[in-house]
Formats: structure tokens, C-alpha cells, sequence
């Protein structure tokens, strides 16, 4: 009965609620949230950049996980992907206003995170 509830809420135009199965939210969060999504999110913080430079940015990451990552993150709105027709094509990476909105928070955390956390012993 507590499904259903949510489910029509969602229906009429409410808040969305991530904590329900079917809600288009949900893939948002995953994709922020996902193990390079913040990463990404992260790095175009800074400036606009290109593919090899956001890879070569977020150390560990494969050129296939970034494009998925990228992808999905387009898709969500969160990042825009510009094209200059050159050749070879030359495509920049940057936050739309959504994703410098999603992503500040992100920031914040990270900064806490690394504010907070003990010096490094040298060794």
C-alpha cells in the first residue's frame, strides 16, 4: 500500500522520492554517485576539458569507464559535451548549471574529507 502512495505522488507532480524502485531520480544518484561519476563531476569543477585531459585528471579510470561515465552524466543533464568539427573532432567536457549545482556539494564533502583527515606519515 506504501508503493502505491509513492507511486502516485510521483504521478501528480510532487517531490521525487529516490527511496522508490521506478523513480527517474534514482538513475540520477546512481550515476552521481557512481564509483567515477564523482570523480568526473569533480574534476570539471575547475574548467572545461577535454576527454584525454579529464582521463588523464582522474588517475585509475579506463578510457571505456570514463565514456560510459560521461555518457550517462550527458544524458542526465549534469554535463554538456561540445563537438568542434576538426579533424580529428575535438570534444570538451563541462558541468551544465545542473551538474555545478549537484556537484558543489560534492566538493564541500571532499574538502571536509580532506581537512579532516590525519597528516600523512612520511614513508
Amino acid at each position: 500500500m506504501r508503493e502505491g502512495a509513492q507511486l502516485k505522488q510521483a504521478e501528480a507532480g510532487h517531490r521525487y522520492d529516490v527511496f522508490h524502485t521506478d523513480c527517474p531520480a534514482r538513475d540520477v544518484v546512481d550515476h552521481v554517485t557512481s564509483r567515477w561519476g564523482v570523480w568526473a563531476l569533480i574534476a570539471l569543477r575547475g574548467s572545461d576539458l577535454r576527454f584525454y585531459e579529464l582521463r588523464d585528471s582522474i588517475r585509475g579510470v579506463s578510457e571505456k569507464m570514463l565514456s560510459q561515465t560521461l555518457r550517462a552524466l550527458v544524458q542526465d543533464g549534469l554535463v554538456r559535451r561540445e563537438v568542434e568539427p576538426t579533424t580529428p573532432p575535438q570534444v570538451t567536457y563541462g558541468l551544465t548549471e545542473f551538474g555545478q549545482d549537484v556537484s558543489e556539494p560534492l566538493t564541500d564533502l571532499f574538502d571536509r574529507i580532506t581537512e579532516r583527515l590525519p597528516p600523512r606519515s612520511a614513508g
